[in-house]
């Protein structure tokens, strides 16, 4: 009896032990609020990651970071000579040339996030396994990385759009919040394809054809009014929705002076635009969270 009063830990399973003592699984993934926090605390490794990543993906190159607005703007010449001149899917369109460089480098944008995020996991597999670190670091890290050539690549984009005679409006302004819903779009997508691609391999081989269609599916390199003259109704209808097709819609209306919209609400736009950013970007999020304590075993 005096041995049981003398310790308090007499009869208590292992659980209630470990409850007792602060003693948590190996592994066990966190609730989403201490998640966050975690992650919010890892910030700056995310700002430093994402900046090291982007000087690395240049060093070997004779040009530098140079090619972070070469690669675009060599796109945008091929695509000009197929699709502007070759195909003429010019007529109709005023400015095709800034038409055409805002809806590729609108694109661009998510398509690398997307591609990359395929292999957030699983070609990062050394790192978790050393470190104990929010797993959600390295698809934001993507992100951010993405997100700081979208700025270099936007400052030739304002220049190409000036050169080619649009004036400088206040409807520019409208780029800020619209590049800032794909950011959380591109975020979530890129947590989401992330998890996928860490139980899935062989998503980073189907990837590039995924987002090819998506490519033509958006009206990056002709009139977007092509989907109401050639679909019916109802898949116009769909389009319209597109999440790709939103944003590169909203850029050409702020930058462009003779555009339109394919729906012709700039409202519905802009609430399709922040429907698809608190879709992917929670969504997204949660999705990848749920997967924390799978990351890096096996």
């Amino acid at each position: 009896m005096a041995n049981l009063l003398a310790d308090p830990d007499s009869g208590l399973t292992p659980a209630q032990l470990a409850a007792r003592h602060g003693l948590r699984v190996a592994g066990e993934r966190p609730s989403i609020g201490r998640y966050s926090g975690q992650l919010w605390r890892y910030r700056h490794f995310i700002s430093a990651y994402a900046h090291a990543k982007l000087t690395a993906s240049f060093s070997n190159a004779r040009l530098g970071q140079l090619w972070q607005v070469l690669t675009p703007l060599t796109n945008a010449a091929v695509y000009y000579l197929i699709f502007g001149l070759v195909l003429e899917q010019s007529r109709g369109i005023p400015n095709f040339i800034a038409y055409l460089t805002t809806g590729l480098f609108i694109f661009n944008f998510t398509q690398v996030s997307v591609q990359q995020g395929t292999q957030a996991i699983s070609g990062n597999l050394g790192l978790i396994r050393a470190l104990h670190f929010p797993r959600a670091c390295l698809p934001l890290a993507i992100t951010a990385t993405q997100f700081q050539q979208l700025v270099g690549s936007l400052v030739v984009l304002l220049a190409i759009v000036v050169v080619s005679g649009e004036p400088i409006t206040l409807m520019w302004l409208m780029l800020v919040p619209a590049v800032l819903l794909q950011t959380v779009f591109n975020a979530g997508l890129t947590m989401a394809v992330a998890r996928l691609g860490a139980k899935a391999t062989d998503l980073k081989q189907v990837m590039p054809f995924v987002l090819r269609a998506w490519m033509y599916g958006s009206g990056v390199l002709y009139s977007v009014h092509l989907f109401a003259e050639n679909l019916p109704s109802w898949a116009t209808a769909v389009v319209q929705y597109n999440p790709m097709l939103i944003y590169i819609e909203l850029a050409r209306m702020s930058l462009l002076e003779d555009t339109h919209l394919l729906n012709d609400s700039l409202p519905l736009t802009w609430l399709i635009a922040l429907g698809w950013a608190a879709l992917a970007g929670v969504g997204g999020y949660l999705y990848f969270w749920r997967g924390e304590q799978e990351y890096g075993r096996g």
